[in-house]
């Protein structure tokens, strides 16, 4: 019995609730936890971010990157994307067993996206329903749909962003967008899509922007058809009654991104999955570290409290003397080209008296101390880069042109593909970016999780279906 007024939708031409699964990259979503939310009858989202791949004998395949070049990295990242892809789709095809639906999830904004997203269509046709994207502004992904043949869903944060995107590329293809995904850019988990207008320390209430982008929408004519999907911050439709049913809005489906993550089907390690329960209110943390440019929200964890504390040792410099800058910067430092204002010498004096010896320039004519460990890391980790990302800040990487964005290498940031990497495959929770969306709190407060009970995606969907 489904929580009043939900019904289900007509999607690619089967019935479905309209319940997403989020789709959560690097291998955080897969062919298990997608299938198994397929098989539910709701749409199961596999994530085509770096997702595994397997041997002959079912082991996950190490993704090793041992080519010389970051241009031949990135062309083994790209066939590692397939080849993952691929396996994980088919095998959530077959897991739904004819039920719901299987999306696929690309970020627009990750390195060799078009090729990766071309890759795995080409090998599962008839297995994927729908491919939703977002991280950037992906106007190719309309005519790659239609060349497919399947539904696509993008994902944005505002109405304004939903036009550009309509105006200059998906008007074209009208009859395929099944759905637009607002995607909270205060509550979601993961990469956020908040604008330069937007104050990430003032969230906005959902409701007036997906109205807004209801009116946008049926300004330009779109189908009364196409879904719009509420995605961040979902927890219990309870909550979202007046949601349902609500002609201002018109259809509504609800995407579920951070409670599938504690599931049985759900891939993450269990220490992650143990650490969710401890999550208190205020400990996700939405920042700008990410290599892409893009807000995001993680767990304030040993690892992202480093890069927190590394900025704040951070002052900025001039070449000459200048303004305010008229003292030589001693500690740290080869050269004497450095000019800092005097209580910024004294600060980095201190510094470098803590351990933090090493002064590593950033593109924004400023300096950040670290140690000698994490110099090393972070040197290591950019030479190693293998391209994940279409414009990467932390390697100063860049996937097509001349392969660089031309600005210095940023210290203040982080291989990304490199810690999503080991967290989902077992790496220590406090070393590594814990992505969740804002509620995660809640697996603490709810009974439902009471006595570390790990729900079956099935009965995750069939309580969340109850309203709960």
């Amino acid at each position: 019995m489904a929580f009043k007024g939900l019904t289900p939708i007509n999607y690619g031409g089967r019935e479905v609730w309209p319940l997403i699964e989020g789709g959560k990259g690097v291998s955080a979503t897969n062919g298990a936890s997608s299938g198994a939310w397929a098989a539910a009858g709701g749409i199961g989202t596999v994530s085509a971010v770096n997702a595994d791949s397997y041997d002959a004998d079912g082991n996950v395949i190490p993704q090793v990157y041992d080519a010389p070049t970051r241009k031949e990295r990135h062309q083994q990242l790209i066939q590692y994307g397939i080849d993952g892809g691929v396996a994980q789709v088919k095998r959530a095809f077959e897991m739904a067993d004819g039920k719901g639906a299987i999306n696929i999830n690309v970020l627009w904004e990750m390195g060799g996206a078009q090729a990766v997203l071309e890759g795995i269509l080409d090998q599962t046709e008839g297995m994927v329903t729908g491919v939703t994207c977002g991280a950037g502004m992906p106007y190719k992904l309309a005519e790659i749909a239609a060349h497919y043949n399947v539904c696509y869903l993008p994902i944005i944060s505002s109405a304004r962003a939903f036009r550009a995107l309509w105006k200059r590329s998906y008007h074209k293809v009208p009859h395929l967008m099944a759905a637009v995904v607002y995607e909270d850019p205060w509550l979601a988990g993961g990469h956020n899509g908040l604008s330069n207008a937007e104050d990430p320390k003032v969230p906005q209430d959902p409701y007036p922007r997906v109205k807004e982008l209801r009116e946008t929408m049926r300004k330009e004519g779109v189908s009364e058809e196409c879904v719009i999907v509420m995605a961040g911050g979902v927890w219990a439709l309870r909550e979202w009654e007046n949601w349902i049913d609500n002609p201002d809005l018109g259809k509504i489906a609800f995407q579920f991104g951070t409670r599938p993550l504690l599931t049985q089907e759900s891939p993450i390690p269990q220490e992650w999955k143990d650490m969710l329960r401890t999550i208190e209110p205020g400990d996700v943390l939405l920042h700008k570290f990410s290599p892409t440019g893009f807000y995001s929200s993680a767990v304030k964890n040993p690892f992202l409290w480093d890069l927190i504390h590394r900025s704040e040792r951070q002052i900025p410099y001039s070449k000459v003397e200048a303004g305010e800058h008229t003292t030589q910067l001693t500690v740290g430092v080869r050269g004497k080209n450095f000019w800092v204002a005097p209580k910024d010498a004294e600060r980095a004096r201190v510094w470098f008296g803590e351990g933090y010896t090493e002064a590593l320039k950033t593109p924004d004519d400023t300096i950040v101390y670290v140690t000698p460990e994490s110099r090393d890391i972070i040197r290591k980790d950019q030479k190693d880069c293998m391209g994940c990302l279409s414009h990467c800040a932390f390697s100063s990487w860049k996937d097509h042109d001349d392969y660089t964005t031309g600005r210095l290498a940023d210290p203040r940031s982080f291989c990304i593909q490199k810690n999503l990497q080991n967290i989902a495959h077992g790496g220590p929770v406090d070393e590594n970016l814990a992505f969740a969306g804002h509620a995660a709190y809640r697996f603490k407060q709810d009974p439902f999780y009471s006595n570390n009970y790990t729900p079956t995606v099935k009965e995750l969907v069939d309580r969340i279906l109850a309203g709960d």
